[in-house]
């Protein structure tokens, strides 16, 4: 009689048995928390993605307080990234205030630098006392600026340009064509404002005769220096400008330009 063998089993590893309720650790919200809270604090560290660094912020301080909250009900095991992530959060949206705040300031100083330079850069005729210089009768009435008249501008600054005055250049003068004409022009720099002014940067160019040609500077010995150093509040400056001119030319006209945050303001001179 034949005798029947079972055949062999293999042996299952043994697996413990989960308590009932059991359940895999949910770290999504901490491990957010985190990412989203250190790429909103380095945004915040740039003023001009303040705007990056409040969203993010505020998403991974939500997260985190929401992850601590697993966290204390035993759902998340991830406690101290998810504190970790909300602190950063905090950080990022404190750090977007400062942005924020920091960006608009700087936008208000341009529109104000802005709106500063347009308001200086206007001049006032300011007629000169003896009615308009020289010639005298109506000049210095309109708004155009004659001889011995002043441009007012409103920081303080005043430019009086004088009569022209004819002038016999030097032996070694340079910009003068023989058979021309020569003047010179003193222009007058006065500080009525708060702020010392830079003369240096002050130009002074001028046409002759109805065809409006260029009137060159002419540079000897006794001209052609112009203005240097600053002035300071309450003072002023003189300087002497010769001009080359057509022999035939009856008027010139002299632009002064004190800087680049000021217009030039012109007089139209007889001669």
């Amino acid at each position: 009689m034949s005798q029947y063998t079972q055949p062999h089993q293999p042996q299952q590893p043994y697996v413990p048995a989960q308590p009932p309720g059991t359940r895999p650790a949910r770290n999504g919200l901490g491990i957010s928390a985190l990412v989203l809270g250190i790429i909103g604090t380095v945004s915040g560290l740039v003023p001009l993605l303040f705007w990056l660094a409040g969203i993010l912020g505020l998403i991974a301080l939500i997260l985190g307080l929401a992850g601590r909250g697993r966290a204390k009900r035993g759902e998340a095991t991830n406690k101290g990234v998810t504190t970790f992530g909300a602190v950063l959060g905090l950080v990022a949206l404190i750090l977007s205030v400062v942005g924020a705040v920091l960006t608009f300031k700087a936008v208000d100083d341009a529109v104000s630098d802005f709106d500063k330079a347009l308001t200086e850069s206007s001049a006032s005729a300011k007629p000169a006392a003896d009615g308009g210089g020289a010639a005298g009768g109506t000049e210095g009435k309109d708004d155009v600026l004659r001889g011995g008249d002043s441009a007012a501008y409103d920081d303080g600054l005043e430019i009086t340009v004088g009569t022209p005055s004819s002038y016999t250049p030097g032996e070694f003068a340079v910009g003068h064509t023989k058979g021309n004409s020569a003047y010179t022009v003193s222009v007058v720099i006065e500080n009525k404002g708060k702020e010392k002014f830079d003369g240096a940067l002050v130009t002074v160019d001028a046409r002759a005769g109805e065809d409006g040609v260029d009137a060159e500077q002419i540079f000897d010995d006794k001209t052609g220096e112009g203005f240097t150093g600053t002035v300071l509040p309450g003072k002023k400056v003189t300087a002497t400008y010769a001009f080359d001119t057509p022999a035939d030319a009856k008027n010139l006209t002299v632009e002064v330009a004190p800087g680049f945050e000021w217009d030039a303001s012109q007089w139209e001179l007889k001669l």
